[in-house]
C-alpha cells in the first residue's frame, strides 16, 4: 500500500527519493484528473465526476505516512485518494469508463469505488458517509497498531455524522484521524456562510486534539500527518486535522464555478501544490529544470498509454460478475 516510502513513515524527514515520489504522485493525480475531464467532455465517462484538481497535496501527504493494514474512507471526490494509496491508475480509469477491467469491474463508476487491497473502504456519495465508515473501521482496528482515516469536506462538518462519530470515537478512544479537506465551499456555498465558529472548535468541544495545516503544501501535510497519525497509532485516541485547500474546478461536471469572487481562483493557483513542489525540488534538492520537466513528460506518456489501453478494454456483460444475474433458457 505505502507506495511513497513506508520505511520512512514514522519521520517527518523527506529525502531526495521521497521528495521525487511525492512530486510524481502530485503529477499523476493532476494528469489523471485532466484526462478524466477530457474523456468526460468526449462522452466516454458516464454519470458525474468530482475532480480532485488543486487538493492533491492532502491525499499525497497523508498516504505517505500510512502503512499496510491502515484503512481510509473518502468522499465522492476520491480519485486522488485511491491513486495515492497505490491503486492501479489504468484499472481506475477503466472503472470510470465503465469497462470490465475497472477496479470494480466497471460497475461502480466515479463516486462509489472501493479498493480493499490498498486499504480503501470506499468513496461515499453521501456527504459525511466517509466519517461513519472510518469510525466503524477504527472499531475493528483497536489494539492492532493500525489506524483509520476519514477524509471529508467542510460541508460534512454540518452533518450529524460529524458530531455523532467524533463523539463516539472519543468515548471509545478509537484509532481514527478525521481529515477535513476545507476547500472553502460546500458545493456552491462559502464555508464561512454556513459554519459559524469554524471546524476545529467543533472537534475541540468534544476534546479531540486538532491540527490545522496548509493543504496546498505536500511537505507540510506530510509533517502534520506523521505527527498526528503517530499519536493515534500509539493509542492516543482520535484527532482531527483541518487541511485548508482549494479546488481548481467546479464542484462537479455541471458547475462552471461562476459563484467565485473575481480573482480568487487565480490567487489560489499561485499556490498550486504542483508548482510549489517543483520549485522546492529545484531549490532545496538541486534538481535542474529539465529534470523536473522530464518527470512531467514521463507521467504524461504513461497516462496517454493508460488511456488508450482503458478505452480498448471491453464493457462488462450483464450476466457476468453479478449475484443478481438471472439464468435464462
Amino acid at each position: 500500500m505505502a507506495t511513497l516510502g513506508e520505511q520512512r513513515a514514522a519521520t517527518t524527514d523527506v529525502d531526495r527519493d521521497l521528495a521525487l515520489d511525492l512530486y510524481r504522485m502530485l503529477i499523476l493525480i493532476r494528469g489523471f484528473e485532466d484526462r478524466v475531464q477530457s474523456l468526460f467532455l468526449r462522452g466516454e465517462v458516464y454519470g458525474t465526476t468530482h475532480l480532485y484538481s488543486g487538493q492533491e497535496a492532502v491525499a499525497t501527504g497523508f498516504a505517505s505516512v500510512l502503512r499496510d493494514g491502515d484503512r481510509i474512507a473518502c468522499t465522492y471526490r476520491g480519485h486522488g485518494h485511491l491513486l495515492a494509496m497505490g491503486a492501479d491508475p489504468e484499472a481506475l480509469l477503466a472503472e470510470l469508463l465503465g469497462r470490465a477491467t475497472g477496479i470494480n469491474g466497471g460497475r461502480a463508476g466515479s463516486m462509489n469505488m472501493v479498493d480493499p487491497e490498498h486499504g480503501v473502504l470506499g468513496c461515499y456519495g453521501i456527504v459525511g458517509g466517509s466519517i461513519a465508515a472510518a469510525t466503524g473501521a477504527a472499531l475493528a482496528l483497536r489494539d492492532t497498531g493500525s489506524v483509520a482515516v476519514a477524509y471529508f469536506g467542510d460541508g460534512a462538518a454540518n452533518q450529524a455524522y460529524f458530531f455523532e462519530c467524533l463523539n463516539f470515537a472519543k468515548v471509545f478512544a478509537l484509532p481514527v484521524v478525521f481529515v477535513c479537506e476545507n476547500n472553502g465551499y460546500g458545493e456552491y456555498t462559502p464555508t464561512e456562510a454556513v459554519t459559524p465558529g469554524g471546524i476545529q472548535p467543533r472537534a475541540a468541544a468534544m476534546e479531540l486534539p486538532t491540527t490545522g495545516v496548509d493543504g496546498m503544501d505536500v511537505w507540510a501535510v506530510r509533517a502534520a500527518a506523521a505527527e498526528v497519525v503517530g499519536r493515534v497509532r500509539a493509542g492516543g485516541g482520535p484527532e482531527l486535522v483541518e487541511a485548508v485547500t482549494y479546488r481548481f474546478v467546479g464542484h462537479s461536471r455541471s458547475d462552471p464555478g461562476k459563484y467565485r469572487p473575481d480573482g480568487e481562483l487565480e490567487r489560489w493557483k499561485e499556490r498550486d501544490p504542483l508548482r510549489t513542489a517543483a520549485a522546492r525540488l529545484r531549490e532545496e534538492y538541486g534538481l535542474a529544470v529539465d529534470e523536473v520537466d522530464s518527470i512531467d513528460r514521463e507521467l504524461e506518456e504513461r497516462l496517454a498509454a493508460i488511456e488508450q489501453s482503458a478505452l480498448a478494454a471491453p464493457f462488462p456483460q450483464p450476466s457476468e460478475g453479478s449475484e443478481f444475474a438471472v439464468a435464462r433458457g
